[in-house]
């Protein structure tokens, strides 16, 4: 596929396009690959390290620690053979920026990790709640 190329499955709902990204999300800090690198670099350390120590006790925060791991080696990739993300799936009904599978492990995994904490949250409100009574 050519950039900018699209291929409909679903006119005016989904597409196929082929982009490149030379940033991160929204196309913001254009060109700062080896700033994407290294952090990215940190992060999967970081990332491991806690799931090799401390996954068990959370199977929740692992599992979405695992989901952002997949989207953070999968865009790494990426970066250090192409010096850019691809992205391709577009979905227009809402006009959304075009993205990759990556990036749905991602937002996936950061949007686990936020209902996990609220979960958590609850849990000890209403642990605090019993306690008073």
């Amino acid at each position: 596929m050519e950039i900018g190329q699209t291929i409909p499955l679903w006119e005016g709902v989904f597409h196929i396009t082929s982009l490149r990204n030379k940033g991160a999300a929204f196309g913001i800090l254009q060109g700062q690959r080896w700033f994407f690198i290294i952090v990215t670099l940190i992060v999967v350390l970081g990332i491991i390290y806690y799931l090799q120590t401390e996954g068990s006790n959370n199977r929740r925060i692992s599992f979405a620690l695992s989901l952002l791991l997949g989207g953070a080696i999968g865009n790494f990739f990426d970066r250090l053979i192409r010096g850019e993300v691809v992205d391709s799936l577009d979905f227009r009904l809402i006009d959304y920026p075009i993205f990759n599978l990556a990036d749905v492990f991602i937002v996936s995994g950061v949007a686990l990790m936020i209902l996990d904490m609220w979960l958590e949250t609850r849990k000890g409100q209403q642990k605090q709640e019993n306690e008073k009574v």
